[in-house]
């Protein structure tokens, strides 16, 4: 059954879902649809042209869906898109797409933004995805699936991190983080491979002895970097786990850091 408080303040075009609960005021614009099971805290904002899914959490204070401050957005309407599971603590930012872009921002399923985290404009944010408290990612970012942003990470805009990869706290982070690589500093260098991640992720030993010889072909043998992708390409056993570290290198519009 779904529950909101007499506070609140809902838009009656708004499509809620059943068994959604909507806390003290919060206001829901019109153009906004809540999938079955979300529940909104008290004071959250969620503005129109926002979809979420299923099952959603959002905190006190969260403000899901807002305009652009980007200078060129002039109020045209563009959409966010969220998946479900995901969580989205105190005071989380998340704003919609613009017409310079694909018009959309994109969230998939089972993510975690801790409190005070920033989502960009433009963003895609992939799956299992954990942000630690005032991570923020400007617009136009891609993040993978598993990807770690450890607090008060910073993200230049454009930027694209591959899967399972690991940012290291207030780091920041001006080129792209290839799949696996875990990365730390000011500006952000990369260390080694995130390990431990792919551990729990359930990474076999043999697939992360892969990885790590992968990455210090890239990274800790002096090769050229097109040099190094063509020997990973010839390797045959584990090739599929690979894929993704070589992909996201060849990838890069940026290019990578080094």
């Amino acid at each position: 059954m779904t529950d909101i408080h007499p506070s609140a303040i809902v838009d009656p075009a708004a499509r809620i879902g059943s068994n959604v609960r909507i806390g003290p005021l919060s206001v829901i614009d019109g153009d906004v649809a809540i999938g079955d099971g979300t529940e909104i805290g008290s004071h959250v904002v969620i503005r129109g042209g926002t979809e979420l899914g299923k099952n959603n959490k959002i905190f006190q204070f969260a403000t899901i869906g807002e305009d652009s401050p980007d200078l060129k957005y002039q109020g045209e309407a563009t959409r966010l898109v969220v998946g479900d599971g995901n969580v989205f603590r105190e005071g989380v930012t998340v704003h919609r797409g613009t017409v310079q872009d694909r018009g959309e921002t994109r969230i998939g399923d089972n993510n975690l933004f801790m409190a005070y985290v920033h989502v960009g404009h433009d963003c895609v944010v992939g799956n299992h995805a954990i942000l630690v408290n005032n991570a923020s990612i400007s617009g136009h970012i891609h993040v993978g699936d598993y990807v770690f942003l450890s607090g008060y990470t910073l993200i230049h805009q454009f930027v694209r991190i591959g899967a399972h990869a690991f940012l290291g706290a207030g780091a920041y982070l001006n080129q792209d983080l290839p799949a696996y690589v875990m990365a730390a500093g000011h500006p952000a260098r990369p260390r080694t491979i995130n390990k431990l991640g792919l551990e729990r992720r359930g990474f076999s030993s043999e697939q992360i002895t892969a990885i790590n010889r992968a990455y210090k072909t890239v990274y800790r043998r002096g090769n050229k970097l097109e040099d190094a992708l063509a020997s990973l390409e010839q390797e045959t056993e584990h090739a599929d786990v690979l894929q993704p570290f070589i992909d996201s290198i060849r990838g890069s519009a940026r290019g990578i850091i080094r």
